[in-house]
């Protein structure tokens, strides 16, 4: 099934009062493509994939899912999608955040379980049984029980992503996923992501970790003032790239960092 467009981005435009944070984005993920997008803070790449699942709107252009515009009925009008299909389209959709949004007052068990119950409408047992197989996946068996507060931040995020698993979503959304772990945690989450890419889940992710993105990726988008300055594979982009701002990036992210 790869090959097969997931995700796909023309013209999008986004401002927030005068600031014209994406401008003309054109973007195409595959099923089974692990796309990175990288670039500056401020340069949109956030804003970029909140638009995908919609918790951003968008103002011009279109976005859509395995071929099904989200967020607004049609592009000509841009009247607003029914709450109720929006929300059936962002049930295929996972996402994971910089911060971990877990629920403090209730377990790991439960934090996963909770969105099969209220969205998913599954019976209790039933969801606690597809949540513990989740954290069985993560290697958190033995956290169940845990508290968020009693959790290191790398087992909150993998909390976090079984969470996202458990609703067997079609596409995965990282932003930033590893920015608020200490360095030693970093990997833990990382090796999750690569395991993932290697079961073929379709993942966009917005990351500072160009060893990632070397390594798992199969695109590069740079991403510059709201646009997408260069877009291939990691080679082209990481190591290749005759544009200006993507060396110039690349130079003071290597002055910082072993790369």
């Amino acid at each position: 099934m790869s090959g097969q467009p997931v995700v796909e981005m023309r013209g999008v435009t986004k401002r927030f009062g005068q600031n014209e944070v994406l401008r003309g984005i054109d973007l195409t993920v595959n099923r089974s493509d692990v796309v990175c997008l990288i670039g500056p803070s401020g340069s949109g790449k956030s804003t970029l994939l909140r638009c995908i699942n919609f918790l951003e709107s968008y103002d011009g252009g279109e976005v859509r899912i395995d071929g099904r515009l989200i967020g607004y009925r049609d592009e000509a009008t841009r009247r607003p999608m029914p709450g109720r299909d929006l929300q059936a389209m962002r049930e295929s959709i996972g996402m994971v955040f910089q911060q971990f949004n877990l629920w403090p007052h209730m377990t790991a068990l439960d934090n996963v379980a909770e969105a099969l119950i209220r969205v998913r409408g599954l019976p209790r047992a039933t969801a606690a049984d597809r949540a513990r197989a989740m954290l069985a996946r993560e290697g958190l068996t033995d956290k169940e029980a845990a508290y968020p507060a009693r959790l290191s931040g790398g087992q909150q995020q993998r909390v976090a992503i079984a969470r996202s698993l458990a609703m067997e979503p079609k596409l995965m959304l990282f932003d930033e996923p590893t920015s608020a772990l200490d360095p030693e945690l970093v990997g833990e989450v990382l090796q999750v992501m690569r395991g993932l890419a290697a079961e073929g889940m379709t993942m966009i992710v917005v990351t500072h970790e160009m060893g990632f993105a070397a390594r798992v990726a199969t695109r590069v988008a740079f991403l510059d003032q709201g646009r997408i300055a260069a877009e291939g594979t990691p080679r082209a982009v990481l190591h290749d790239s005759e544009e200006p701002r993507v060396r110039q990036f690349l130079q003071t992210y290597h002055e910082r960092n072993d790369f």
